[in-house]
Protein backbone atom coordinates (compact mmCIF):
# COMPACT_ATOMS: atom_id res chain seq x y z
CA UNK A 1 0.00 0.00 0.00
CA UNK A 2 2.81 2.43 0.88
CA UNK A 3 4.53 1.79 -2.45
CA UNK A 4 1.28 2.46 -4.31
CA UNK A 5 0.79 5.75 -2.42
CA UNK A 6 4.33 6.88 -3.29
CA UNK A 7 3.76 6.04 -6.95
CA UNK A 8 0.48 7.97 -6.94
CA UNK A 9 2.19 11.02 -5.31
CA UNK A 10 5.02 10.93 -7.86
CA UNK A 11 2.65 10.64 -10.79
CA UNK A 12 0.55 13.52 -9.41
CA UNK A 13 3.66 15.74 -9.15
CA UNK A 14 4.67 14.85 -12.71
CA UNK A 15 1.26 15.74 -14.09
CA UNK A 16 0.66 18.89 -12.02
CA UNK A 17 1.43 22.06 -13.98
CA UNK A 18 -0.72 24.78 -12.44
CA UNK A 19 -0.43 25.85 -8.82
CA UNK A 20 -3.39 27.21 -6.89
CA UNK A 21 -3.13 29.81 -4.14
CA UNK A 22 -2.89 27.22 -1.30
CA UNK A 23 -0.06 25.49 -3.19
CA UNK A 24 1.75 28.80 -3.67
CA UNK A 25 1.35 29.71 0.00
CA UNK A 26 2.70 26.32 1.04
CA UNK A 27 5.73 26.67 -1.25
CA UNK A 28 6.29 30.26 -0.06
CA UNK A 29 6.29 29.12 3.57
CA UNK A 30 8.88 26.47 2.70
CA UNK A 31 11.09 29.11 1.06
CA UNK A 32 10.92 31.47 4.04
CA UNK A 33 11.59 28.66 6.52
CA UNK A 34 14.74 27.74 4.60
CA UNK A 35 16.23 31.23 5.11
CA UNK A 36 18.11 32.11 8.30
CA UNK A 37 18.58 35.83 7.84
CA UNK A 38 15.65 38.13 8.81
CA UNK A 39 16.70 40.50 6.01
CA UNK A 40 16.55 37.69 3.46
CA UNK A 41 13.19 36.53 4.79
CA UNK A 42 11.78 40.05 4.53
CA UNK A 43 13.12 40.55 1.01
CA UNK A 44 11.95 37.16 -0.26
CA UNK A 45 8.52 37.55 1.32
CA UNK A 46 8.02 40.89 -0.42
CA UNK A 47 9.22 39.48 -3.76
CA UNK A 48 7.06 36.34 -3.49
CA UNK A 49 3.97 38.29 -2.44
CA UNK A 50 4.35 40.46 -5.54
CA UNK A 51 4.79 37.44 -7.81
CA UNK A 52 1.82 35.56 -6.33
CA UNK A 53 -0.38 38.65 -6.70
CA UNK A 54 0.67 38.96 -10.36
CA UNK A 55 0.28 35.21 -10.97
CA UNK A 56 -3.23 35.15 -9.50
CA UNK A 57 -4.37 38.43 -11.10
CA UNK A 58 -5.09 36.67 -14.43
CA UNK A 59 -5.74 33.06 -15.42
CA UNK A 60 -2.36 31.41 -16.05
CA UNK A 61 -2.07 28.27 -18.15
CA UNK A 62 0.74 26.87 -16.07
CA UNK A 63 3.55 27.67 -13.67
CA UNK A 64 6.34 27.15 -16.18
CA UNK A 65 9.29 28.79 -17.91
CA UNK A 66 7.09 30.80 -20.28
CA UNK A 67 5.01 32.31 -17.48
CA UNK A 68 8.13 33.27 -15.48
CA UNK A 69 9.61 34.84 -18.64
CA UNK A 70 6.41 36.90 -18.96
CA UNK A 71 6.89 37.96 -15.35
CA UNK A 72 10.44 39.12 -16.12
CA UNK A 73 9.06 41.18 -19.03
CA UNK A 74 6.47 42.62 -16.63
CA UNK A 75 9.22 43.63 -14.19
CA UNK A 76 11.27 45.19 -16.99
CA UNK A 77 8.22 47.20 -18.13
CA UNK A 78 8.15 48.77 -14.67
CA UNK A 79 11.70 50.02 -15.34
CA UNK A 80 13.11 48.32 -12.26
CA UNK A 81 16.88 48.06 -11.87
CA UNK A 82 18.46 44.85 -13.22
CA UNK A 83 19.62 43.92 -9.72
CA UNK A 84 16.08 44.25 -8.37
CA UNK A 85 14.68 42.15 -11.22
CA UNK A 86 17.25 39.43 -10.65
CA UNK A 87 16.43 39.27 -6.93
CA UNK A 88 12.72 38.87 -7.77
CA UNK A 89 13.50 36.11 -10.27
CA UNK A 90 15.75 34.35 -7.76
CA UNK A 91 12.84 34.19 -5.33
CA UNK A 92 10.58 32.71 -8.04
CA UNK A 93 13.21 30.08 -8.92
CA UNK A 94 13.43 29.14 -5.25
CA UNK A 95 9.64 28.95 -5.09
CA UNK A 96 9.66 26.49 -7.99
CA UNK A 97 12.40 24.43 -6.34
CA UNK A 98 10.48 24.14 -3.06
CA UNK A 99 7.24 23.38 -4.90
CA UNK A 100 8.90 20.54 -6.79
CA UNK A 101 10.61 19.28 -3.64
CA UNK A 102 7.21 19.15 -1.89
CA UNK A 103 5.58 17.29 -4.77
CA UNK A 104 3.44 20.30 -5.77
CA UNK A 105 5.07 20.80 -9.18
CA UNK A 106 6.64 18.48 -11.70
CA UNK A 107 10.48 18.46 -11.63
CA UNK A 108 10.60 19.15 -15.38
CA UNK A 109 8.68 22.42 -15.03
CA UNK A 110 10.78 23.46 -12.02
CA UNK A 111 13.97 22.81 -14.00
CA UNK A 112 12.65 24.97 -16.85
CA UNK A 113 11.84 27.83 -14.47
CA UNK A 114 15.36 27.72 -13.04
CA UNK A 115 16.69 28.24 -16.59
CA UNK A 116 14.94 31.60 -17.02
CA UNK A 117 17.67 34.17 -17.64
CA UNK A 118 17.95 37.25 -15.49
CA UNK A 119 18.18 40.85 -16.61
CA UNK A 120 21.51 42.02 -17.98
CA UNK A 121 23.41 44.58 -15.95
CA UNK A 122 24.61 47.27 -18.34
CA UNK A 123 27.16 49.47 -16.60
CA UNK A 124 27.40 50.35 -12.91
CA UNK A 125 24.75 52.38 -11.08
CA UNK A 126 26.08 55.32 -9.09
CA UNK A 127 25.34 54.80 -5.40
CA UNK A 128 25.09 57.34 -2.61
CA UNK A 129 28.32 57.90 -0.71
CA UNK A 130 29.10 60.69 1.69
CA UNK A 131 32.29 62.67 1.57
CA UNK A 132 34.33 62.97 4.75
CA UNK A 133 33.01 66.50 5.29
CA UNK A 134 29.37 65.44 4.75
CA UNK A 135 29.77 62.49 7.11
CA UNK A 136 31.31 64.72 9.80
CA UNK A 137 28.49 67.27 9.50
CA UNK A 138 25.86 64.54 9.60
CA UNK A 139 26.87 62.77 12.82
CA UNK A 140 27.56 66.08 14.61
CA UNK A 141 24.21 67.58 13.58
CA UNK A 142 22.02 66.22 16.46
CA UNK A 143 21.99 68.50 19.49
CA UNK A 144 23.63 67.15 22.63
CA UNK A 145 21.47 69.40 24.83
CA UNK A 146 18.63 66.87 24.80
CA UNK A 147 18.58 63.10 25.35
CA UNK A 148 17.20 62.32 21.89
CA UNK A 149 20.03 64.31 20.33
CA UNK A 150 22.61 62.33 22.30
CA UNK A 151 21.02 59.05 21.16
CA UNK A 152 20.74 60.12 17.52
CA UNK A 153 24.34 61.34 17.47
CA UNK A 154 25.49 57.98 18.85
CA UNK A 155 23.41 56.10 16.24
CA UNK A 156 24.91 58.09 13.36
CA UNK A 157 28.42 57.74 14.79
CA UNK A 158 28.15 53.93 15.03
CA UNK A 159 26.71 53.65 11.51
CA UNK A 160 29.40 55.84 9.98
CA UNK A 161 32.34 54.82 12.15
CA UNK A 162 31.69 51.07 12.38
CA UNK A 163 29.68 50.31 9.24
CA UNK A 164 26.90 48.39 10.99
CA UNK A 165 23.65 47.38 9.32
CA UNK A 166 20.55 48.98 10.84
CA UNK A 167 19.30 45.64 12.20
CA UNK A 168 22.70 45.02 13.81
CA UNK A 169 22.54 48.45 15.44
CA UNK A 170 19.00 47.90 16.71
CA UNK A 171 20.07 44.55 18.22
CA UNK A 172 23.30 45.92 19.72
CA UNK A 173 23.78 45.05 23.39
CA UNK A 174 25.53 47.00 26.13
CA UNK A 175 27.82 44.00 26.72
CA UNK A 176 28.92 43.92 23.07
CA UNK A 177 31.35 46.77 23.83
CA UNK A 178 34.52 45.29 25.26
CA UNK A 179 38.19 46.20 25.52
CA UNK A 180 40.38 43.93 23.37
CA UNK A 181 44.08 44.38 22.51
CA UNK A 182 43.99 47.83 24.14
CA UNK A 183 41.22 48.90 21.75
CA UNK A 184 37.44 49.14 22.05
CA UNK A 185 35.48 46.67 19.94
CA UNK A 186 32.00 45.29 19.38
CA UNK A 187 32.72 41.63 20.17
CA UNK A 188 30.93 38.60 18.69
CA UNK A 189 28.35 40.56 16.75
CA UNK A 190 25.91 38.26 14.95
CA UNK A 191 25.27 39.68 11.50
CA UNK A 192 23.55 38.64 8.30
CA UNK A 193 23.02 34.88 7.79
CA UNK A 194 24.28 34.26 11.33
CA UNK A 195 27.89 35.26 10.57
CA UNK A 196 29.83 36.34 13.67
CA UNK A 197 32.43 39.10 13.58
CA UNK A 198 34.21 41.59 15.82
CA UNK A 199 34.05 45.27 14.87
CA UNK A 200 36.74 47.76 15.99
CA UNK A 201 35.28 50.92 17.57
CA UNK A 202 37.11 54.24 17.12
CA UNK A 203 37.64 56.32 20.25
CA UNK A 204 35.39 59.15 19.03
CA UNK A 205 32.55 56.69 18.44
CA UNK A 206 32.97 55.18 21.93
CA UNK A 207 32.93 58.66 23.51
CA UNK A 208 29.71 59.52 21.67
CA UNK A 209 28.10 56.23 22.79
CA UNK A 210 29.22 56.85 26.38
CA UNK A 211 27.50 60.25 26.40
CA UNK A 212 24.21 58.59 25.44
CA UNK A 213 24.63 55.65 27.82
CA UNK A 214 25.47 57.85 30.81
CA UNK A 215 22.61 60.26 30.13
CA UNK A 216 20.04 57.49 29.57
CA UNK A 217 21.25 55.33 32.46
CA UNK A 218 21.70 52.22 30.29
CA UNK A 219 23.70 49.55 32.12
CA UNK A 220 22.56 46.34 30.43
CA UNK A 221 20.38 44.94 27.67
CA UNK A 222 19.87 46.75 24.37
CA UNK A 223 22.20 49.69 23.91
CA UNK A 224 19.75 51.99 22.14
CA UNK A 225 16.25 52.75 23.47
CA UNK A 226 13.27 54.84 22.47
CA UNK A 227 13.02 58.39 23.80
CA UNK A 228 9.56 59.73 24.66
CA UNK A 229 8.34 63.29 24.13
CA UNK A 230 9.11 64.07 27.75
CA UNK A 231 12.79 63.49 26.95
CA UNK A 232 13.35 60.27 28.87
CA UNK A 233 14.41 56.82 27.69
CA UNK A 234 11.81 54.06 27.88
CA UNK A 235 11.37 50.45 26.81
CA UNK A 236 14.01 47.78 26.36
CA UNK A 237 15.04 48.59 22.79
CA UNK A 238 13.94 50.09 19.49
CA UNK A 239 13.07 48.90 16.00
CA UNK A 240 14.95 49.21 12.72
CA UNK A 241 12.38 51.80 11.60
CA UNK A 242 13.66 54.16 14.27
CA UNK A 243 17.17 53.89 12.82
CA UNK A 244 15.76 54.58 9.35
CA UNK A 245 13.90 57.71 10.50
CA UNK A 246 16.92 59.04 12.41
CA UNK A 247 19.13 58.83 9.32
CA UNK A 248 16.48 60.29 6.99
CA UNK A 249 15.70 63.15 9.40
CA UNK A 250 19.22 64.51 9.67
CA UNK A 251 20.22 63.69 6.10
CA UNK A 252 17.25 65.75 4.86
CA UNK A 253 18.46 68.72 6.93
CA UNK A 254 21.73 68.60 5.00
CA UNK A 255 19.95 68.29 1.66
CA UNK A 256 20.87 64.60 1.34
CA UNK A 257 17.34 63.24 0.93
CA UNK A 258 18.41 60.07 -0.92
CA UNK A 259 20.78 58.88 1.81
CA UNK A 260 19.57 55.80 3.73
CA UNK A 261 21.16 53.80 6.61
CA UNK A 262 22.88 51.42 4.17
CA UNK A 263 24.39 54.44 2.45
CA UNK A 264 26.23 55.21 5.69
CA UNK A 265 27.59 51.65 5.72
CA UNK A 266 28.88 52.09 2.16
CA UNK A 267 30.30 55.49 3.10
CA UNK A 268 32.19 53.93 6.01
CA UNK A 269 33.79 51.41 3.64
CA UNK A 270 34.76 54.06 1.10
CA UNK A 271 36.17 56.45 3.70
CA UNK A 272 38.22 53.59 5.20
CA UNK A 273 39.63 52.80 1.76
CA UNK A 274 40.36 56.47 1.02
CA UNK A 275 42.26 56.68 4.34
CA UNK A 276 44.53 53.82 3.24
CA UNK A 277 42.63 50.89 4.75
CA UNK A 278 43.41 47.46 3.34
CA UNK A 279 40.64 45.75 1.38
CA UNK A 280 40.89 42.61 3.53
CA UNK A 281 40.49 44.61 6.76
CA UNK A 282 37.47 46.46 5.35
CA UNK A 283 35.98 43.07 4.47
CA UNK A 284 36.45 41.95 8.09
CA UNK A 285 34.94 45.22 9.34
CA UNK A 286 31.77 44.85 7.26
CA UNK A 287 31.49 41.08 7.69
CA UNK A 288 31.37 40.23 3.98
CA UNK A 289 31.93 36.61 2.97
CA UNK A 290 33.10 37.64 -0.50
CA UNK A 291 35.67 40.33 -1.18
CA UNK A 292 33.78 41.13 -4.40
CA UNK A 293 30.90 42.40 -2.27
CA UNK A 294 33.29 44.70 -0.42
CA UNK A 295 34.62 46.03 -3.73
CA UNK A 296 31.06 46.93 -4.76
CA UNK A 297 30.69 48.92 -1.54
CA UNK A 298 33.77 50.94 -2.45
CA UNK A 299 32.16 51.90 -5.76
CA UNK A 300 33.44 52.09 -9.29
CA UNK A 301 36.85 53.55 -10.06
CA UNK A 302 35.40 56.34 -12.17
CA UNK A 303 36.54 59.72 -10.86
CA UNK A 304 34.01 62.56 -11.01
CA UNK A 305 36.09 65.17 -9.19
CA UNK A 306 38.89 66.16 -11.56
CA UNK A 307 37.31 64.06 -14.32
CA UNK A 308 39.26 63.25 -17.49
CA UNK A 309 37.03 65.46 -19.64
CA UNK A 310 37.24 68.57 -17.43
CA UNK A 311 40.21 70.02 -19.28
CA UNK A 312 40.53 68.77 -22.87
CA UNK A 313 41.55 71.99 -24.64
CA UNK A 314 38.19 73.16 -26.02
CA UNK A 315 36.98 75.02 -22.94
CA UNK A 316 36.07 78.73 -23.23
CA UNK A 317 38.95 81.02 -22.38
CA UNK A 318 38.79 82.61 -18.94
Amino acid sequence: MKKKRKKIAKSTARNKTRLRLPDLDQAKAAVLNSLRSPESQRGYQHALDEFIAWYCSEPRLSFNKTVVTWYRIHLESRQLAPGTINVRLASVRRLAYEAADSGLLSPELAAGIRRVKGAKKLGVRLRNWLTAEEARLLWQLPSTDILKGKRDRAILAVLLGCGLRRRELAQLLFDHFQRREDHWAIVDLIGKAGHVRTVPVPEWVKQTVDEWVNAAGVTNGKLFRCVCKAGTAWGDGMTEKVVWHVVKEYAAKLGLSKVAPHGLRRSCARLCHAAGGELEQIQFLLGHVSVQTTEKYLGCKQRLKGAVNDQIGIEPAL
